[in-house]
Parts: structure tokens; C-alpha cells; sequence
């Protein structure tokens, strides 16, 4: 089921966002600011992303997306590009279980082709597993870019032979990475900086963004409560008026 086009249906004001989408930033900072290895701290960031895990499901939230890789990340130092794909291998093996044992569905989007076959593997026997769980969908962005899935959305749509009249939004979004998830709610950036950085381009456009300058690895399910409170106090208008958007809940 394509549930892509959710942010076009006026949600009642107050609700929980079904859907939590997060640049997980700040974690070489983090590291730095201790005097510690930035690797450090992207080994403490995967503790963070257990913890908001665990926050999601006790908040009934259905949907969580995790920036871990952008295609711009591959311009960062040899080694400590290398050491992220190790310890990205070392979370799917400890975790995946744990995960599936919960009820957590686990899906990776991006272009997985520039990873080691055998990490394409290890993704693909995680999504497998967790295929049918239904408490949780985790999804973790790895060589991902916002403008690269829109492409690669109209390439497959040119593929499969579906040019001959106009592209309309549902052709497109059904080829999206994420097409089996409702666009996010809410969009939190941690580490300080205010920008979504090629980050679900085409799904953000009308989420409400949340930034603040904790960094990832301090972010938790007290920092996630205040993310939720700014989100509930806003209202989502989608391009009405308040007094329509009070008659459409009403």
C-alpha cells in the first residue's frame, strides 16, 4: 500500500506524529569536545538510536527514519568512512535480532550498490527477517540522497513504459524508496545546524521541521518529548486557512 501522500490530510491538533523522520548529527563533535576519536562517537550514536527506538514504541509511534549516510558522506576521510560501514555491519549483526524479537520491522533505503556485497547481504537477511513485524518500521538511510531517489523514482517510472501522458505525483511517489511509509510528521535535526541537507526531498515538503542543538549522542527520550511537544503545538494547515483547517477537525 502506497501510504506516501499522509501530509495531505489534516491531522487533529495534539495527535502524536505517526511518522519521525531524523538527521542523527553532531556525533564527531560530540566525540571531539571530549577529547575522544570521532569514531567514539559514532559508537555512542548507536546507543542513542536504541534508546529512541525503544521511545517510539512506548509513544506508539509507527514510523521512524534514520539519516545514517548520505552520498555526500563518501567525501569524509578514508578511514573514518570505513570505520562507519564496520560499525554499521557490527549494529545489523547485534541488533537485527533484538529487533525481530520486538516486533520492529528494519528496512534500509538508499543506493546499496557502492557497499561490500557482503554488507548488501547482511541488509538484505535483516530486511527478510523482519519483513512481516508490524510495532515499528525503522528505516536507516545509507548512501542515500533526496535528489538520487527522486531520479531513481522517474527512471523506474520511464522503465516500466509509463510516459505516454503526463507524470502525475502518484506514479512518481509509488517509485519512491519509501513508498510503503506515510511522509514524516516531523523532521528533527540535532547538532546545531538548520538545514535538511538532501534528506527526503520530495517527502519533507510539508512536514514540520524540529531543530536543536543537542547532539546526537545526548539525544534522548526527554529531548524526543520536546520535539513532540513543539510538533503538537503547531498547526498543520497544508496551504488552508486556521478556520478551515478548524472545520475540517471540527
Amino acid at each position: 500500500m502506497n501510504h506516501s501522500s499522509s501530509t495531505k490530510t489534516v491531522p487533529s491538533t495534539g495527535l502524536m506524529p505517526k511518522h519521525i523522520a531524523i538527521i542523527m548529527d553532531g556525533n564527531g563533535r560530540w566525540a571531539t569536545k571530549r577529547f575522544l576519536p570521532r569514531v567514539a562517537g559514532h559508537v555512542k550514536g548507536v546507543d542513542a538510536v536504541r534508546g529512541i527506538v525503544e521511545a517510539c514504541i512506548k509513544r506508539d509511534i509507527q514510523f521512524l527514519t534514520l539519516f545514517a549516510f548520505s552520498s555526500e558522506n563518501w567525501r569524509r576521510p578514508a578511514d573514518e568512512v570505513s570505520l562507519l560501514m564496520r560499525l554499521f555491519v557490527t549494529a545489523l549483526e547485534k541488533e537485527v535480532k533484538k529487533m525481530h524479537d520486538n516486533n520492529i520491522r528494519l528496512k534500509i533505503v538508499g543506493d546499496l550498490s557502492r557497499f561490500d556485497l557482503s554488507l548488501q547481504e547482511a541488509i538484505h537477511q535483516a530486511e527478510q527477517l523482519t519483513a512481516a513485524n508490524t510495532r515499528l518500521t525503522v528505516t536507516v538511510c545509507a548512501n542515500y540522497g533526496g535528489r538520487w531517489d527522486i531520479l531513481q523514482a522517474m527512471n523506474k517510472v520511464v522503465a516500466n513504459g509509463q510516459l505516454a501522458g503526463e507524470i502525475t505525483e502518484e506514479m512518481l511517489e509509488a517509485q519512491l524508496s519509501m513508498a510503503y511509509a506515510p511522509e514524516p510528521d516531523l523532521f528533527i535535526r540535532t547538532g546545531g545546524e538548520t538545514r535538511i541537507s538532501n534528506f527526503l526531498l520530495w517527502q519533507l515538503a510539508y512536514t514540520e521541521l524540529f531543530f536543536t542543538e543537542t547532539f546526537w549522542p545526548d539525544f534522548n527520550a526527554q529531548s524526543l518529548d520536546e520535539a513532540i511537544a513543539s510538533y503538537q503545538s503547531r498547526e498543520r494547515r497544508f496551504g488552508r486557512t486556521s478556520a478551515q483547517v478548524t472545520d475540517v477537525q471540527v
